[in-house]
């Protein structure tokens, strides 16, 4: 059953290329609705959810080319459905604001714009699996590729099957997300996130404090 309902709370997502720096803003921007009194649930994909968190592992780790473009993103939907159905939806009903380090755009982006899936095929599991949800509040940080994969390298972690694609399948995720951010203007901020990690999320408190704050 897809969730159409407008809820109580809000859904916030951060959205960017690698080493764009949205998990530290997220934390930041969490805690800064926590002292506006807001109940804030701090969540990201792939993952977030029961189930959620076991795909995960199967998308980011290994070979850049363990899966093709359809198995990625079927894989990436059924994450997030759990994700939506289990941890999102609940919350979003209670009242709660919620913040996701990436959702549905970064499908758009990776799968359907640098992997080069088509973004009308995404979008036919999107419909099913999503429906007419969106976002309330969107931020897309944009950095220079080749300074946010410089910015990964030397991460403790196993999860940088992305990371290792190539410069060209990076740059096309890119401008797929300038072009999401240019069809929904009515949610899609852009935050140029090559610069002092004070200074972005100054940026980010004051266009939520305009939006819901003012």
């Amino acid at each position: 059953m897809i969730e159409t309902v407008k809820t109580p709370g809000k859904f916030i997502t951060l959205e960017g290329g690698d080493g764009s720096g949205k998990s530290t803003q997220a934390k930041q921007l969490a805690a800064f609705l926590e002292d506006q009194g807001k109940e804030v649930v701090l969540t990201r994909e792939p993952g977030g959810a029961p189930g959620s968190d076991d795909i995960r592992q199967l998308i980011l780790t290994g070979d850049p080319d363990r899966w093709d473009v359809i198995g990625e993103t079927l894989l990436f939907y059924a994450s997030r459905r759990n994700h939506l159905r289990l941890t999102i939806w609940p919350a979003l009903a209670a009242g709660k604001w919620v913040i996701s380090d990436r959702f549905a755009d970064s499908t758009i982006a990776y799968q359907g714009y640098g992997n080069q899936m088509g973004v009308d095929e995404v979008r036919k599991i999107h419909d099913v699996t999503v429906g007419e949800f969106e976002p309330d509040l969107t931020y897309i940080l944009d950095i220079d590729v080749k300074a946010g994969i410089n910015r990964t390298l030397g991460r403790d972690h196993d999860e940088d099957r992305f990371e290792r694609m190539d410069l060209s399948f990076h740059e096309r995720t890119r401008q797929g997300f300038f072009q999401i951010a240019k069809e929904n203007s009515h949610r899609c901020v852009i935050i140029n996130s090559d610069r002092n990690i004070e200074v972005i999320q100054t940026e980010m408190r004051t266009i939520l404090k305009d939006r819901y704050f003012g």
